[in-house]
Formats: structure tokens, sequence, C-alpha cells
């Protein structure tokens, strides 16, 4: 039987890294995907064409570096590696993504605007720049405005003078958002007719995350609503294994909530570009008019405005947002959302109930659940693979608090995740309020 243990000769899509020429692809899902004995590796090798490919590229590469003797000397430099990723992806997509002075990518020439006031649209107008969307979220009380910021001036620039010019507005970057798992799109609008009417009592899960394949096997008996991409299927590695970790189930695969049905929002849609800022903020609108209790955002990027005003208003609505702390190692700073207050935080574990090396560490850690060495469905030949990564355990914690949160509900939410945390078993360093969800790994045993 072939060694589940990582090839170092080997390098493929699966959730974050690759290296080539020295540069890698930007702020990328957490996604390492080994295969199971006897079964072939993933195709394609090369940079990816898609954010999401090149996300899971990093993990895969991620997942070598950390299986090796010299892991203690390594992880320091997994922060290192992701600005890596995030330099090439800038230089194969400048049409589309600029840095911001972080370094973070971010849509070119888009700057967001949380519902300005006629004064600040005033200034931006005044300034050179055109509305170029307006999505308004009355489940969030608010307007999302899309500002195109004219050829010759830079964005920061234009950024740092509406801030002056509108101290009281709110107006950030529209960054991209890839840390744990994602594919790429173009903005998406919510579309008619896919919506779901949930029957009394039933329990429902959101995920914002790339598309999901629902021909897979564990899906046959899945109720998946989908938004996004125009109503099309755009399905993608990253968001078919996470989606099977919650929601999936065969005859030798079980996800934490198989009986569950999923309201998935791609906000990829197999772009060049995508993840942004006003992609979940969209996705989350959506997911509170379905009155979706529990979200699973297996995502991460940096601090940003309207994001962070999203995810105060879902929590205050009562959601639970559940969300990977990302795999940028344990010294590495805090990445968002799930650093945001109310935000449920999730690292991995491995079978030891060991945080795994790669994970982030810091208080945004609310809880920890199976991170690697299991497996979840994968496109193509063959069906399932290994998976690791924080981006895999947030899906676990959050299909076993959905059950708990039928709709949103402050008080509820807090009594879901007090139960929870009765659930959970006492765990080291890193691991927030213990290690949830240990019988949910699904081992390569199981595919002898």
């Amino acid at each position: 039987m072939p060694s589940l243990r990582p090839s170092r000769s080997l390098l493929r899509p699966c959730r974050c890294l690759l290296i080539a020429l020295g540069l890698l692809a930007g702020p990328a899902p957490a996604t390492a995907q080994i295969g199971l004995p006897g079964l072939p590796q993933l195709p394609g090798a090369g940079l990816p064409q898609r954010l999401g490919d090149g996300a899971m590229l990093r993990d895969r590469l991620r997942e070598r570096l950390l299986d090796t003797t010299e892991l203690p000397r390594r992880v320091p430099s997994l922060d290192q590696l992701r600005q890596a990723l995030t330099r090439d992806l800038l230089v194969r997509h400048p049409a589309h993504l600029e840095p911001d002075p972080a370094g973070f990518p971010a849509v070119r020439r888009e700057i967001l605007a949380w519902s300005p006031s006629a004064a600040g649209l005033a200034a931006a107008t005044a300034a050179g720049l055109a509305v170029a969307g307006r999505q308004d979220m009355p489940e969030l009380g608010q307007t999302l405005v899309t500002l195109r910021v004219p050829d010759g001036v830079a964005t920061a620039a234009a950024l740092a003078a509406l801030r002056a010019a509108d101290p009281d507005g709110s107006y950030d970057f529209n960054h991209v958002y890839v840390g744990a798992g994602a594919s790429a799109t173009s903005p998406v609008q919510p579309q008619s007719g896919q919506t779901g009417t949930a029957a009394s009592g039933e329990v429902r899960v959101g995920l914002v995350d790339s598309g999901v394949d629902v021909r897979h096997e564990v899906f046959d008996a899945a109720r998946i609503v989908r938004w996004g991409c125009e109503g099309a299927a755009r399905p993608a590695p990253h968001g078919t294994a996470v989606a099977a970790l919650m929601v999936g189930k065969s005859g030798r695969f079980s996800g934490a909530a198989p009986g569950a049905r999923l309201y998935a929002a791609d906000i990829y849609c197999d772009q060049p570009t995508g993840g942004s800022a006003s992609q979940i903020v969209q996705a989350l609108a959506w997911l509170a008019r379905e009155q979706v209790g529990v979200i699973n955002i297996s995502l991460v990027g940096p601090a940003n405005q309207m994001l962070g005003r999203s995810v105060q208003a879902m929590v205050a609505r009562g959601h639970l947002l559940v969300a990977a702390v990302g795999n940028d190692g344990p010294a590495a700073p805090p990445l968002y959302p799930a650093s945001y207050p109310g935000v449920v935080g999730v690292t991995g574990v491995d079978p030891k109930r060991q945080p795994l090396p790669e994970a982030a560490r810091g208080p945004q850690v609310m809880f920890a659940a199976p991170g690697s060495q299991m497996a979840a469905a994968a496109i193509g030949t063959p069906p399932y693979k290994l998976v690791r990564g924080t981006s895999f355990a947030s899906p676990l914690v959050a299909a076993l608090l959905a059950p708990r949160l039928p709709s949103p509900s402050p008080a509820q939410a807090a009594q879901a995740l007090a139960a929870l945390a009765a659930d959970a078993s006492a765990a080291g360093e890193g691991t927030g309020r213990g290690v949830v969800g240990q019988h949910l790994r699904t081992p390569a045993s199981a595919f002898r």
C-alpha cells in the first residue's frame, strides 16, 4: 500500500502552495490533499490559472514542508511562503488585482463604501470616482457601494482622500480572500430562483466558499441550495471537499451533518480573480435573508472595514459565523474573518489532538477539530482525497453547531456555543475551548 506520507517530488493542486520561479499564488485556501492508498494523485502541475487552484497548491506544498524532521526550523517561514504566493498572484493577474499598502491582494481600482452618506458620495464624485455597483442589503440594514478609481489615480491615494473627506464614513479596498480555501471570481449578484424554503424544524447550514460538485456520490441524497455565478454550476475542489465534510454521505464516507440542508454561496465562479470582500458581504446578506443560523467560511485575508461591519451585523442578528484561523504558522499575525469579535475561530488538530504545526495560534481560536489524516470528496479520479488544514476543521464545527441553532438568535447562539464547549474534550494549548468532532475523521483505512 502506498504511503500516506506526502512525496517531496510531487506538487499538484489542492489548497494553496506551489513554488516556481520563486513566486507563488496569493493568500489562498488552506488545503493540502494527498492521494488515498491505491488511488492516483490529482492531475495537474505548474502555476495555477485560477486563484482557487493556487490556494490548494500552496497547502499541498506546505504539508510536505511540515512533514519533515526539520519542522521546527521550517514553521517560521510559512508566512514568508504565503507572501511569495501573494506576489505571484499579483504578477499573474495585473489587470485584475493590485496590492494594498500591506501587500494583500485587492481588486484593481475598486473601493468599497458602506452605506455612504450624500457628502461621501459627493466627495467621491469630486475625486473622479464613479459608482460601479450598488447592492442594497435590507437584511443587514445597509448598502454596499463599489466605487471605480479612474486611470492615473492610485487606489490607495483615492482611498486616503475619501477617508479624509468623510471621516465618519467607511471605505476600504475590495480585498481578495483565499486564505483557508477557495477559488476566485468577479462580483456575483443574488440570482432569483436560487432561494429555498426550509421546512419547520429543518437543520440548515451555510457555506461561503468555491463551487460544490453536486454530482459527487456523497451529495446524492443531499439538499443543496446554491447562490452565485448567475445560476451556473462552477464546481471546485475546495468547496466540494468542505461541503462534503458538512453534509456529504456515501457508503464509506459521512460528513458531520448529512441530513442538513446546505446553503452554498460560490464567491469564486471559476474566474481569474475573486473571493473579494464585496462577494463575501453579498453572500452573507443572502444567508441572512434565508435565515441560516450557522455559516462556515474557510477563507482568510486581511482586516477589511466592509467585511468587519457585515460580520458585526450578522453576529448581532444571532448568526454563528464559523471560520478557519489559517495556516500561516503559530507566530503569524491574525487573519480574518476568524479574528473578528464574535466569530467562532477554528484550528485543526491531528489524530493525537495536537494542533497542526502550521495552524495559527491566539485568542481567535475558539475550538479545534480534526484537520489532518482524513478523507474528503474530490473532483474527478480518485473521488476521495486526504485533506489537511484548518480549512477542513472549520466545516466540522459549523455542522456540529447547526442543529443547535436552526435560525438566527443571539440567545440560542450563546447556548449553542456553551453546549458545544461542554461536549469538547480538553486538549493542550492552542485548541481554545477544546477539541470537538474527533469521531468525524474518516480515515484512509475506510478506502482500503
